[in-house]
């Protein structure tokens, strides 16, 4: 049986005790008041399957309150089957194929997307990349539609949308959205997210100028005199995750607004960090970060999703 076959993608009960298996590990939780094995299961054919009761608090919940999954009228094993199915994707999986392979439609399709990439999220987002002896690369890359705005040809980039990304090597990546590629946006996310015993390797970008200050050492590739590697110093890890990240978005959703882009790009760190893991152990850390999220839409922003 491959992992796609597994019953828990095609069954409602199945999946629901799977998921209680990956959330309650460690034993059942309330998601009220946070006491633990304190409840009892409602077991007659009047009460909805999986509803249990806290002793403590006296209060009804069932495995998907307090997460993403709450209140959705759309199929638990659903949920879980999207869930594995944009963890195993390398380059993503588009809306429009989600809502023909699971059978709802494209407005349902996204609004599922949108809520997974949330569980996405790095937990270690606060703890800084890097340390002692350790190399951290930075760069950045540029993503949009050249023909939604008037382009000014001596403005280069301007008219697109900015993604700055560091990548530890052997390690993970963090990606930001940007308003402005610059020192004053850039610095500020270097001395925040790195250690700073860090060697930092860039490309001959002025807006890094003076980084050294911050960290152990601060190394840079000349690109515009077509210097790639010098050593050990190159930028060609970062350059490969934008690789897969570009690919991703031009091949698989095509066209991704700036008010979602960090979300996108949230996705592909996840991936990426998950690397090592099976797809089955990926989509597992996936659900593991359902709890307590709720998706918020507000006005346009830059920064990490």
């Amino acid at each position: 049986m491959t992992q796609i076959d597994a019953p828990y993608f095609h069954n409602d009960d199945e999946a629901r005790e799977y998921l209680e298996s990956i959330r309650w590990a460690n034993g059942i939780v309330c998601p009220h008041c946070g006491v633990i094995g304190e409840h009892y299961r409602f077991n007659g054919t009047a009460a909805r399957k999986g509803l249990l009761k806290c002793r403590d608090c006296r209060k009804q919940f069932t495995v998907t309150v307090g997460t993403l999954f709450e209140r959705s009228k759309i199929g638990l094993h659903k949920w879980l089957l999207a869930t594995y199915l944009m963890c195993s994707s390398k380059k993503g999986i588009s809306s429009h194929q989600l809502h023909r392979t699971l059978g709802v439609t494209y407005k349902t399709a996204w609004f599922m997307t949108h809520r997974i990439r949330e569980a996405m999220k790095d937990p270690n987002f606060m703890k800084q990349l890097g340390g002692k002896d350790a190399v951290v690369e930075a760069d950045e890359t540029y993503w949009g539609n050249t023909r939604s705005k008037k382009i000014d040809k001596h403005k280069g980039y301007e008219h697109k949308e900015k993604i700055f990304s560091l990548v530890e090597r052997n390690g993970n990546v963090r990606s930001f959205h940007v308003s402005h590629v610059s020192g004053q946006t850039l610095k500020p996310i270097l001395r925040n997210q790195v250690h700073q015993e860090t060697r930092i390797m860039t490309d001959d970008f002025g807006g890094y100028k003076g980084v050294g200050e911050h960290f152990a050492e601060h190394s840079k590739v000349r690109h515009s005199r077509k210097e790639y590697v010098r050593g050990d110093v190159h930028t060609n890890t970062i350059e490969g995750f934008f690789s897969i990240l570009k690919r991703g978005l031009i091949g698989t959703f095509h066209h991704v607004g700036a008010q979602h882009l960090k979300r996108y790009i949230t996705e592909f760190d996840f991936r990426y960090n998950s690397r090592k893991m099976s797809d089955g152990e990926r989509t597992v850390l996936a659900l593991q970060g359902i709890t307590g999220r709720r998706l918020m839409y507000t006005t346009p922003s830059f920064g990490r999703a």
